[in-house]
């Protein structure tokens, strides 16, 4: 639900988002004014009051409606106050999206496949695999922005991998392979070229030495965990401002790991396993990360 000027506490240009009775985000729309959204790279500056969009963070003005021509000569992207508003919402409705999924809304997902493929959910759940864990192969998947719609392909890798392991996160990469081609095509659009950020061999073996014991973080020392981080976030920064998506391309056995190490970070870097990438497209190192 979107709460708009509901609250004594907001200011009557103040709105606060809430998903299931908990706010996850919140900022200021003015109805009379447009924003005027800096994508990166501007010839100029536009009078108004200078802000940052509240969904991804980016330099912003909001503007008298009479400079909308104006701010997009300059470069600008400009829009209504209402879009500001909707883009937030769904930007957090993406983030959020499996903390809102259960296993209701999963068993309703599976009641609508078996109508066109019945053998494969009354195959899979139980005989195979338990309903709770499907739930958690879903909300792993939403977690990390992968659409679910191809349910009929994650329950197919899930009846073929299942049988060996109930491990989530194993199913989970099975999962995301299985869907390389649409994981890949929702982050880098229908280029043939995917550009990638990489790690420097001597960090990669380093991590790939720390989660060899199964554990789900990197065993990093506090410093370079920070400087990791930040080097990352410079990079995917540059990606951003080039109009270019940031992919961080890495050995399968670590993007489980770096995927939930980074997600609070840098949350518009994607981290993709080489295996994940279709032999169709091509990659191309933007930059390279190390120690």
């Amino acid at each position: 639900s979107v709460h708009i000027r509901d609250n004594l506490e907001l200011g009557p240009n103040d709105y606060r988002i809430s998903l299931g009775g908990v706010t996850v985000g919140e900022g200021v729309a003015y109805p009379d004014r447009e924003l005027a959204i800096n994508p990166g790279r501007v010839f100029g500056k536009v009078q108004g009051l200078e802000t940052r969009d509240p969904a991804f963070g980016m330099e912003a003005v909001w503007i008298e409606p009479s400079l909308r021509d104006h701010a997009q000569t300059l470069g600008y992207t400009v829009v209504d106050a209402s879009t500001v508003v909707a883009t937030h919402l769904s930007q957090l409705l993406q983030t959020h999206a499996h903390e809102l999924l259960g296993h209701e809304e999963a068993q309703q997902m599976l009641a609508g496949l078996a109508k066109t493929a019945p053998r494969l959910v009354e195959d899979l759940v139980p005989k195979v695999l338990p309903l709770a864990v499907i739930v958690k192969v879903l909300q792993g998947l939403l977690a990390e922005r992968v659409t679910i719609r191809n349910l009929r392909t994650i329950l197919e890798t899930l009846a073929e991998h299942g049988p060996r392991t109930p491990d989530p996160q194993v199913l989970i990469g099975q999962v995301r392979v299985a869907l390389g081609r649409q994981i890949v095509q929702d982050i880098a659009g229908l280029s043939e070229e995917v550009p990638v950020i990489t790690l420097e061999p001597e960090l990669e073996t380093l991590l790939s030495n720390s989660v060899a014991g199964g554990t789900s973080t990197p065993g990093l020392e506090p410093g370079l965990a920070e400087r990791l981080q930040a080097r990352l976030a410079e990079s995917a920064s540059r990606q951003e401002s080039i109009g270019q998506p940031a992919v961080l391309l890495v050995p399968p056995a670590l993007r489980a790991t770096l995927s939930r190490f980074l997600r609070a970070s840098v949350p518009q870097l994607h981290v993709v396993a080489w295996n994940e990438i279709p032999d169709s497209r091509r990659v191309r190192l933007v930059s390279t990360v190390g120690k």
